[in-house]
């Protein structure tokens, strides 16, 4: 079946259990255990992601997002994966170091388990951190296939309250397959004026404008920057998606289970964004964040900042101390209505009927999150001379006309990208120019590389990850890493779920 057929075919599932979102249960934990066995079967699913509304996807266990898994370092995983999906799937456990038989892309490292079928997932979670897991059959992601892995790391100072939060956008699936397609989509609700902002927050390679536009929701609608073809708006462009639901652990404000915590504790917020196209930036009211890892790794040194930026599979720990009494929103900052707000209360005991405050709406005055804020960046000329390298590979990313689906690497769409030849021990270096009007959040399958160089300017503290986003118009990034996994192939791709589809990807290969 291709990939249009599927698309479509996915979004006529029938009705399945009453949405997580508003009952999550307790993780899947293993205690003292040497491992953690779980079943995780994938099927039809229906739940309201906004009221009014009822969205028929696809779940792990009747829960979106799926279970959360909670292990200690070195403790094994035993996953035993049943596909009802009504087609072929599989399990990607990303940012995650395993055998590359494990590693659940369908054709590459594994056959794609078939409908009815099952497979067995075994192997030591590592590094330790947050990472997740997800389909990495398109569009099984955007329709619910998704879930957190805490891989507990014994040397991580305590934290009171410890708490994954997933945010996850629940799209409108025309609007989806008309961007797989670069096609014209049916009109969209936005309000008048939206084509220009839109225009604005493409160019801007989806930063968010300083004062989020009124009436609409540009921050993660991924709009692109180019001119309007004669007769077409943004609103008919192939290449942006249109959310219906945007939520946080299942739940679009106000119906999320608040955080609650006394004053005097620490909370660690583990945040990941798993939405298939939007970059989110999370800001909680009346408080600073200690960002501390990236991508589930620890960062050389830890960042205070008001605004916390996420591409598409970007992850975060961030903490947070309770100072004093009161109930303040965690939001993903947008101009949506009420009922599609992305945002869970963070509350003192006290405070259970209090009204949360909001974060300002501006940016004006605010710390963010960047790369180059965390790696204290300075121009590659101030900076001494990289060490040699035994590969190195300069990949353009291009693509994205209108009309035209392809995303590309070097003027390629996969399987015919230029691929990375290794030896066990290389050291590999990656630079990435990115030609086109859009953000892309390129992700390493089985490594975790070090980001040492962003738009030209080296960093003096390189970020350990395995996404980064690659600004828009011109944007670069230096990746550098040793090719000391498991030898197999692994994929490198753009983590934006449309633009993946649409040819943007290669892979790493072992030989």
């Amino acid at each position: 079946m291709d990939r249009r057929a599927f698309l479509m075919k996915s979004t006529t599932f029938g009705v399945g259990a009453l949405s997580w979102a508003l009952n999550p249960p307790m993780p899947a934990r293993a205690a003292e255990r040497d491992t953690l066995d779980i079943t995780l079967e994938a099927r039809p699913f229906v739940y309201p992601p906004a009221t009014g509304t009822h969205f028929h996807g696809l779940a792990y266990n009747g829960q979106v997002p799926g279970p959360l898994l909670r292990l200690r370092h070195g403790q094994k995983l035993h996953a035993r994966f049943v596909n009802r999906t009504g087609g072929p799937s599989t399990i990607h456990w990303h940012g995650m170091i395993l055998p590359n038989a494990m590693d659940g892309v369908p054709d590459v490292t594994q056959p794609a388990v078939p409908n009815g079928g099952e497979f067995i997932y075994a192997f030591k979670p590592d590094p330790p951190g947050l990472r997740w897991y997800h389909s990495h059959v398109s569009p099984q992601l955007a329709l619910g296939l998704f879930g957190a892995i805490v891989v507990e790391d014994p040397t991580d100072p305590p934290a009171d309250l410890d708490v994954v939060l997933i945010l996850h956008d629940v799209p409108d699936m025309k609007s989806y397959a008309a961007a797989m397609a670069n096609t014209s989509t049916a009109p969209m609700d936005l309000p008048p004026g939206a084509p220009e902002l839109a225009e604005m927050a493409g160019m801007k390679g989806m930063a968010m404008p300083t004062q989020p536009p009124a009436g609409g929701d540009m921050s993660g609608m991924n709009m692109p920057g180019k001119a309007i073809p004669s007769g077409k708006t943004h609103a008919e462009m192939g290449d942006e998606v249109f959310y219906i639901g945007r939520c946080i652990n299942g739940a679009a404000y106000p119906h999320g289970r608040p955080i609650i915590a006394r004053i005097g504790q620490t909370v660690r917020l583990r945040i990941l964004n798993a939405s298939p196209t939007a970059t989110h930036y999370v800001r909680l009211a009346g408080h600073r964040l200690k960002v501390t890892h990236s991508d589930g790794n620890p960062l050389p040194r830890s960042v205070v900042v008001d605004v916390l930026r996420l591409g598409p599979a970007e992850r975060y720990d961030a903490w947070v101390e309770i100072t004093r009494p009161g109930a303040w929103l965690l939001e993903s900052l947008s101009s949506r209505p009420r009922d599609l707000r992305q945002a869970v209360v963070v509350r003192t005991p006290d405070a259970a009927h209090a009204a949360p405050e909001r974060p300002p709406a501006s940016f004006d005055g605010s710390v963010y999150f960047t790369y180059a804020l965390a790696g204290e960046a300075a121009p590659a000329a101030m900076t001494k001379p990289e060490p040699a390298t035994d590969v190195s590979a300069h990949f353009v990313l291009g693509g994205g006309k209108w009309g035209d689906p392809r995303w590309t690497i070097n003027d390629k769409t996969w399987p015919d990208t230029p691929k990375i030849r290794v030896h066990s021990g290389d050291r590999v270096e990656v630079r990435f120019t990115n030609q086109t009007d859009m953000d892309h959040p390129m992700h390493l399958h089985g490594h975790v590389f070090e980001l040492t160089s962003i738009d030209g300017e080296r960093l003096k503290f390189p970020l350990p990850k395995d996404t980064t986003l690659v600004r828009a118009n011109g944007g670069t990034a230096v990746w550098r890493f040793t090719a000391s996994s498991p030898p197999g192939r692994w994929l490198l791709h753009c983590h934006n779920e449309v633009h993946m589809m649409g040819g943007m990807m290669t892979e790493v290969d072992y030989i």
